[in-house]
């Protein structure tokens, strides 16, 4: 599709109908697109192999929205599908937030014991940045952090809200962080092993989700 500017579009927002919350909504020349994954200013490549790999080889209708402080890819949708398309995201997503978790949890767990605590504290700061630079759901308090940072999300009594744009985002997010404390990737493999943790179907479904993801490959 196309690659854009802020002042060619409108963005504003929709109700999720099956949770409290806002839906990003994109508009240009009269089609809509919903937010999939956000990058920062200084990611413009990735941005944009992100964006090419949706087009180029699933076939997805995107565009990559250029603004002076990040990129951000959108995917086409049609607005009155969208209750249909929310019914088909609750009933996957909670399998990829366990997921999502369960790497971040073995990223900052790897820190603290191979860095110690003071590393896993600076971490911990980082990805509340994170939380709150891109509007994460009930992850804007020190306390929320730290409770997505140590609760068991198998047996958690309720998990994050989170859309898979969000999911995108934590997943590029924590290992530009990872990469910047161990100076290198080798944190990544063992983020993925903690998936193992996940009852067989789930972690079936998140292996394939992000084997399906452009994201995916930062994580081989």
């Amino acid at each position: 599709m196309f690659i854009l500017k802020r002042q060619d579009v409108e963005i504003s927002s929709v109700q999720h109908p099956k949770r409290d919350q806002q839906v990003p909504i994109l508009t240009y020349q009269g089609q809509t697109f919903r937010l999939i994954s956000v990058f920062n200013a200084a990611q413009e490549e990735d941005a944009k192999a992100f964006w090419r790999d949706l087009t180029d080889n699933q076939g997805k209708a995107c565009v990559l929205l250029e603004e002076p402080d990040r990129y951000s890819v959108w995917g086409k949708i049609r607005l009155e599908q969208f209750a249909t398309e929310a019914d088909h995201e609750v009933s996957l997503n909670p399998a990829y937030v366990k997921g999502a978790l369960l790497m971040l949890q073995a990223v900052f767990i790897d820190i603290e014991d191979l860095l110690g605590n003071r590393q896993a504290g600076l971490f911990q700061k980082d990805i509340s940045e994170v939380f709150k630079q891109w509007r994460f759901p009930q992850a804007v308090t020190p306390d929320a952090v730290k409770y997505l940072l140590t609760v068991d999300p198998l047996n958690a009594a309720s998990l994050p809200a989170w859309q898979e744009h969000h999911l995108n985002t934590l997943l590029q997010e924590l290992h530009r962080v990872g990469k910047s404390y161990f100076g290198n990737t080798t944190f990544a493999q063992r983020s993925i092993d903690a998936l193992q943790d996940l009852p067989s179907n789930e972690q079936s479904q998140v292996s394939t989700w992000l084997n399906q993801s452009p994201l995916g490959k930062l994580w081989r």
